[in-house]
């Protein structure tokens, strides 16, 4: 019955969704497919009780397999497993064996029996599987003992109708929920290590995405649009395919620098991006914006900043990061891989024209009196007429 690697994985919040359960694993088993259809052949994946199942050809690298299934959002764990006829003999035997396997790679002298009856008619209850089981194991490896407090391994055993399973590890995925069950949002990409992170974290909440990355070409080069374009491509694999909405805003820059106060001019910008991101969100059906905001990190993101840049629009705007710290920003940025391209040297729009003080906390009535100097929408509409769209693909 072992023609192929068996993986059980589980779904992580999906399964807490009473009536809209189906719904969440139906749209996890589909991402799940895709993904593992952009790179492996012949693998097999199906929902059954409440489980996932996933069949592949033995020629599939396991680890290579369980690393592209972990980055999948809604999947709690994964385990390797073989699978047995649900006869305790059976399972008794093919527990020993696979055992007997794990000793071959592994200095191991203990382990513990850990047995789960998801089918409530076989006639043996769960203490009883794991006893019997055990008397299996021991009679098949001499030289292990059970040890019920600290094992050296854990053998667990999932009986159900028809198939058993049997396996020794739950590696984590990254839980959160199904890819596209939690509407969508506009994501105001930089180059920086905060707004991939923002992103990759409410893609993690179910959120489908699409971003609006703003430039100031020529003052910002060619290869630092490729560096978010890159950056964006490595989220990708977390959250699929999307498109990408590139603006200059040297324009406008421009023309703030000319009329109005300096140390307004990062709010001032700031200000305008919020107002394209929510005209180019609501030009492709996303219903908020989101942005990788943490408070107190720089002058635009104080208290009193934040208040000011939301009072543009009339989107509601997620800030996942708001109250981290850099340092956990940092690791998550590591784990997911964006990390060493964020810390890329290349320029930002938002260093263009940069205040020597920038003020930290701006009064609305000042800086709507600065905005009065200036034609906003002609100059959203001029900026607007030049928007770049671009698709972009997991790396």
């Amino acid at each position: 019955m072992n023609e192929k690697n068996i993986f059980i994985v589980r779904c992580g919040e999906a399964a807490l969704k009473g009536q809209n359960k189906a719904y969440f694993e139906k749209m996890l088993v589909e991402r799940l497919r895709k993904l593992i259809k952009r790179r492996f052949d012949d693998v097999e994946v199906r929902r059954q009780g409440g489980l996932i199942f996933v069949r592949a050809d033995k020629a599939i690298e396991p680890d290579e397999l369980i690393k592209e299934m972990s980055k999948v959002f809604g999947i709690a764990s994964i385990s390797p497993a073989v699978e047995a006829a649900s006869d305790i003999g059976t399972i008794g035997e093919a527990a020993a064996n696979y055992m007997k396997d794990i000793m071959e790679k592994t200095d191991i002298r203990t382990f513990k029996v850990d047995a789960k009856r998801a089918d409530k008619t076989f006639p043996l209850k769960s203490p009883e599987i794991a006893r019997t089981v055990g008397a299996y194991v021991l009679k098949g490896c001499k030289t292990l003992k059970v040890d019920v407090h600290e094992p050296d391994v854990y053998l667990f055993i999932d009986v159900r109708e028809k198939v058993s399973y049997i396996y020794r590890q739950k590696i984590p995925g990254f839980g959160g929920l199904p890819l596209g069950t939690n509407g969508k949002g506009m994501v105001l990409l930089s180059g920086g290590i905060d707004s991939p992170v923002a992103m990759w974290m409410m893609a993690k909440r179910g959120m489908s995405i699409e971003a609006v990355h703003f430039h100031s070409f020529p003052y910002t080069s060619q290869r630092a649009r490729e560096k978010v374009e890159e950056l964006a491509s490595i989220v990708a694999v977390y959250c699929s395919r999307f498109r990408m909405h590139v603006v200059n805003i040297l324009p406008i820059q421009e023309a703030i620098a000319a009329d109005c106060p300096e140390d307004e001019m990062t709010i001032l910008v700031r200000r305008f991006m919020m107002r394209i991101a929510e005209r180019v969100a609501k030009e492709n059906g996303c219903g908020m914006l989101i942005t990788g905001e943490s408070l107190g990190q720089v002058a635009s993101q104080t208290a009193e900043a934040i208040t000011v840049t939301d009072e543009a629009t009339d989107m509601p705007v997620m800030r996942p990061l708001i109250a981290m710290d850099k340092v956990d920003i940092m690791s998550i940025a590591k784990e997911i891989g964006t990390f060493e391209k964020s810390i890329e040297p290349y320029e930002d729009c938002c260093t263009v024209f940069l205040p020597k003080h920038p003020v930290t906390k701006p009064k609305i009535e000042k800086i709507k009196r600065s905005e009065g100097k200036l034609d906003v929408e002609g100059l959203i509409e001029k900026v607007m007429g030049d928007k770049e769209t671009v698709d972009i693909f997991p790396k």
